[in-house]
């Protein structure tokens, strides 16, 4: 998935007041949601995702008539803080001709877009369009398929007396779905691929191997989409430290 860097997240350990007078630290973990190195940002806790409030449809291709031309196209975009989306890229083709159509569809489109403290910014998102066999209209729908996830309280690096835990475990940050949900299917089956991932002491993966895999060629899509997961690392004694975490990854409509 090619929607550039991610941006580093912010860590730091400050000093607390004193304990008992005793001088104690405790680990603050201070994380800020960062563009990549284009200035982009992904939705998540502190940046609201971008919304349709005009909605053009994608127009049909004029052939074909008697064939079963129902699926969907998926694009990535950039929606900037003006509503207008740019770097548009194709994450699921269902034919040139319904590709295109797509995306002008999008083009035609109006956003809002994503908020940050209030203020507009360029947010990545996700764009699918559906085309039924009956040619209903074929509305651009957002999906957030990529996504940062809120850290955890200040207590989880804390033990019982409310000093620094001598161990925390990595903690995932952000995350990238695997794969996009079937819009055909009524009632889907989810199941699960556990994946082990090697954080290392930046929070980036490391090493990524497939613990319980599903088979179907979803095992490759599972691995991959962990590579793009970013994580707050593990922590001995209040210092950062490669360490292993389980992942699991859902794939509906299996």
């Amino acid at each position: 998935m090619d929607k550039g860097k991610l941006g580093v997240l912010v860590f730091i350990s400050v000093a607390s007041a004193c304990l008992y007078g005793q001088p104690a630290f405790q680990p603050v973990w201070v994380v800020h949601q960062s563009p990549d190195e284009s200035g982009v940002y992904y939705a998540g806790p502190e940046v609201s995702a971008p919304r349709l409030v005009s909605v053009m449809p994608a127009a049909y291709p004029g052939y074909d008539y008697g064939k079963n031309r129902q699926g969907m196209t998926v694009l990535a975009m950039v929606i900037g803080a003006d509503g207008v989306p740019s770097q548009i890229q194709l994450l699921h083709s269902h034919g040139d001709q319904f590709d295109q159509a797509a995306i002008a569809a999008v083009q035609q489109s109006v956003f809002e877009p994503g908020k940050l403290a209030g203020k507009p910014v360029p947010v990545w998102i996700d764009v699918r369009v559906v085309f039924r066999e009956n040619r209903a209209q074929a509305l651009p729908e957002v999906i957030i398929a990529e996504r940062d996830l809120p850290p955890p309280a200040e207590s989880f690096f804390e033990n019982k007396h409310h000093r620094p835990a001598d161990y925390t475990p990595p903690v995932l940050i952000h995350t990238v779905d695997a794969d996009f949900a079937d819009p055909f299917v009524r009632d889907p089956i989810v199941q699960v691929a556990a994946v082990t991932v090697t954080v290392g002491t930046d929070g980036l993966p490391k090493a990524v191997q497939m613990r319980r895999g599903l088979g179907f060629g979803l095992d490759k899509k599972a691995v991959a989409a962990v590579w793009h997961d970013r994580f707050i690392p593990a922590t001995k004694k209040g210092k950062p430290i490669q360490d292993l975490v389980d992942v699991k990854v859902e794939f509906a409509n299996l």
